[in-house]
């Protein structure tokens, strides 16, 4: 049984592969906003999937973010996140990115948990029906 309270932390560096300009989300080269939403998604499901039932994980159900300072090519970002609410399936993270310098987004990510094979074939099911 998953309790609030699970942390996580995450690194990556910025660079030319992560950019607005290269996620096409902009024309700059500073750390796009799709790579850090998916550098909390990644942080937030890696930080419980050792504590689930074997045969399951848990999908991305929402996100409400802002991404609230630019961070250029070279730069390190870490991101941070935590288990905040657990409401029997679903799970509430609280989820924060850095730079060096400083705070660059923040938010709440919700994900829930399933069970992997049921999940798949029901999504799978969908490109014959």
């Amino acid at each position: 049984m998953l309790k609030t309270g699970i942390t996580a932390k995450r690194e990556i560096m910025v660079t030319e592969e992560n950019t607005a300009k290269a996620l096409k989300s902009g024309a700059l080269d500073v750390f796009a906003t799709p790579a850090m939403i998916a550098l909390m998604e990644e942080t937030a499901w890696n930080s419980v999937q050792g504590e689930l039932e074997e045969g399951c994980g848990t999908v991305g159900t929402a996100l409400n973010v802002a991404h609230v300072s630019a961070t250029p090519v070279g730069m390190k970002v870490t991101c941070e996140t935590e288990l905040v609410k657990v409401d029997k399936r679903a799970l509430t993270f609280s989820v924060k990115a850095y730079d060096e310098a400083g705070l660059i987004g923040e938010g709440v990510h919700e994900r829930f948990i399933v069970q992997n094979e049921k999940f798949q074939s029901k999504a799978d099911a969908k490109r014959t029906e």
